[in-house]
């Protein structure tokens, strides 16, 4: 059974979510359409959501590799980057959680 995620968790489990999701945690990247699907979202809600995300600027076209299209976060949008803050946050309170759980036996 795979993890929950925590960000997911925190703004809903939708395609868009999920697909921002994988452009954020890769966000020094660019990816392709089909490098997308392993988000976990089928190839006709890529192929929707993306121009979308585009024309409101949260992700940018990067490159073209022969026909295939390169998109990434983009980090300068503000909503992007507000996204990116929380994923960061979360991410942040996750681990200090876990360390905090973590006992060390006395030698």
């Amino acid at each position: 059974m795979a993890e929950e995620s925590i960000f997911l968790e925190h703004v809903g489990d939708s395609p868009r979510m999920r697909i921002l999701q994988y452009l954020v945690e890769g966000r020094d990247f660019d990816y392709t359409l089909t490098d997308m699907l392993n988000a976990g979202v089928s190839w006709g809600t890529v192929n929707t959501l993306i121009p979308r995300l585009v024309e409101l600027g949260m992700i940018v076209k990067t490159r073209k590799i022969g026909r295939a299209t390169l998109y990434k976060i983009n980090q300068a949008n503000p909503t992007a980057k507000q996204l990116i803050a929380l994923y960061d946050s979360l991410i942040i309170q996750r681990l200090n959680q876990m360390d905090q759980k973590v006992e060390v036996p006395a030698q």
